[in-house]
């Protein structure tokens, strides 16, 4: 609440906020501008009936706008997937990108210049194959008369797609330069967002207003609100949560060594990863099912049910899946976002060593075994609350529009926490400026 008040009292921190909210509003209109030649009402019957697995993912990300097949259809998403490729490569796998990253503010433009460049690229392609695998389904998704359709036709598609995708960007830095917070974290928030309000209201015609409304759906309803209530918290928690190594300097007087709470430390978060293991793993296991929702006529097959039963993580065996892949990125991302033998070698340099442990490899082993242990938690953590939509909607019987945890939830209190942090940080600095004049 006093970060609140505090940027409510600064005009300048205001003028941010009221920014980044007139930035929404541009988003969340053109979710509703259809791409043209399109029919949305197949779109969105195909959603209605296929409303899961990595489509659905992308809708939530998009605030509707895929479902609504809009020109910004695609999201943000392409920019996502390029940065995550671009940031896996830096790892001594292409070596220029490697001396980019070591080249400070330079390096870092380059680096973003081949992200956004990527990132059209996948938007172009992602587009063309996703008109063309609605296609696919049976029905005709084009409103275009007695005109036959050719390629022409979906290259026109995709060139429409991927210029919305490059607004979103352009939008983005918008708000990054003169909003509040990080303007790609921010556009992924807003889209998530903006579907809570529905899903609400959904809710409560369900459950409260209906006339089958009874006792036992009253009770229903506000254990829903109250369990999702308590997973916002629990997930600010860990979100927030952090395990100290603490560290001391050679070069330092005596006196200065130990300085209680001001003591140098190393913070390693338990959720070092981030989101990022839940979307590879939900990725990954619906790739083949989209394949199949594309192509009906394998749906039925052996293969197809077997492929349903292997990559569907509300089914047994496709939760066992589920589960490893992201304990699997969860400690792969933590292991890439702290590297271990750059930490040690960067103490090292610095004159600085963890009490109790050699300088050198063992640092490195202490660090790494500390990661491990903290990351097992945080993979496990991730699991409970990617897990939760799926157990609570099998006990409470919720329709598919009712999301209590998993991945979306997961980006908008991360995004939150930060966002908050600079908002409470800017507005200090303003007041702190006015003091000292």
């Amino acid at each position: 609440m006093q970060t609140i008040v505090a940027a409510l009292k600064n005009k300048e921190v205001l003028k941010k906020i009221l920014f980044t909210l007139f930035a929404f509003l541009i988003y969340k209109t053109a979710t509703y501008i259809h791409i043209p030649l399109v029919n949305p009402d197949i779109i969105s019957s195909f959603f209605e009936q296929a409303d899961s697995g990595i489509l659905g993912i992308a809708n939530a990300f998009t605030g509707n706008a895929l479902k609504n097949y809009s020109i910004i259809a695609l999201g943000i998403g392409p920019y996502i997937t390029a940065s995550i490729v671009v940031q896996l490569l830096q790892m001594d796998i292409v070596p220029i990108l490697k001396e980019w990253q070591e080249e400070g503010e330079t390096g870092k433009r380059k680096i973003n210049q081949l992200t956004r460049y990527l990132a059209i690229g996948l938007a172009f392609v992602q587009a063309l194959a996703m008109t063309y695998g609605f296609r696919l389904t049976g029905d005709s998704i084009f409103d275009i008369g007695d005109f036959q359709v050719t390629f022409v036709t979906y290259t026109y598609l995709a060139i429409v797609m991927t210029a919305g995708t490059a607004f979103l960007l352009w939008l983005s830095d918008q708000i990054t330069m003169y909003g509040i917070g990080n303007g790609t974290s921010m556009i992924i928030v807003a889209g998530i967002v903006s579907g809570m309000p529905g899903m609400i209201s959904s809710l409560v015609g369900e459950y409260v207003t209906a006339e089958a409304a009874n006792v036992e759906s009253y009770l229903i309803f506000a254990l829903v609100l109250f369990i999702y209530v308590a997973v916002i918290l629990f997930v600010t928690i860990m979100q927030s949560s952090y395990r100290k190594v603490p560290i001391q300097y050679s070069n330092r007087p005596a006196g200065q060594r130990f300085k209680g709470k001001n003591e140098s430390n190393i913070p390693l978060k338990i959720n070092s990863a981030g989101v990022i293991p839940v979307i590879f793993a939900v990725t990954i296991l619906s790739i083949p099912s989209t394949i199949l929702n594309f192509i009906p006529e394998l749906s039925g097959s052996t293969f197809g049910i077997w492929m349903n039963e292997l990559f569907t993580y509300q089914r047994p065996l496709g939760y066992v899946v589920y589960v490893g892949l992201i304990f699997v990125f969860a400690f792969f991302y933590a292991f890439v976002q702290i590297n271990p033998e750059k930490v040690a070698d960067n103490l090292q340099k610095q004159q600085a060593y963890i009490p109790g442990v050699r300088p050198g490899i063992d640092t490195e082993n202490y660090i790494s075994k500390t990661l491990f242990r903290i990351t097992i938690i945080g993979a496990t953590y991730l699991v409970f609350v990617a897990s939760l939509p799926i157990f609570l909607a099998m006990i409470f019987d919720l329709p598919a529009y009712v999301q209590i945890g998993g991945t979306s939830l997961l980006i908008v209190v991360g995004v939150a926490i930060e966002t908050t942090k600079q908002i409470k940080t800017q507005a200090q600095e303003q007041t702190y400026s006015g003091f000292i004049r």
